[in-house]
């Protein structure tokens, strides 16, 4: 019976630990607005998956968590992201440029 609990325990905390890594894992991107006035941040994200596979992403506004983020991004920026839904909104967490 220890053996059983043991391993839904293991599973359990394995599949924790893979939805937490695939909530933070990087997206890429593209900025094509800026609007400061809203805090918020347009992306068109680079499109991900199978190899050939064609069109543009999908494209998402987002909040900025540091506001400090508007003074160095400009349209047409390519960016490496993160982003969490806080308080019901998406919401970049972190953002570089590459």
């Amino acid at each position: 019976m220890k053996i059983i609990r043991l391993a839904v325990a293991g599973v359990t905390a394995l599949t924790i630990a893979v939805t937490a890594a695939s909530a933070q894992q990087g997206l890429r991107g593209s900025i094509t607005k800026v609007d400061e006035a809203n805090g918020k941040i347009t992306i068109q994200s680079t499109p991900t998956g199978t190899v050939g596979a064609s069109g543009a992403g999908n494209t998402e506004d987002f909040k900025v968590q540091d506001g400090l983020m508007f003074n160095a991004l400009q349209s047409g920026d390519k960016v490496t992201f993160t982003a969490e839904t806080i308080n019901g909104a998406k919401t970049i967490t972190k953002l570089q440029k590459e």
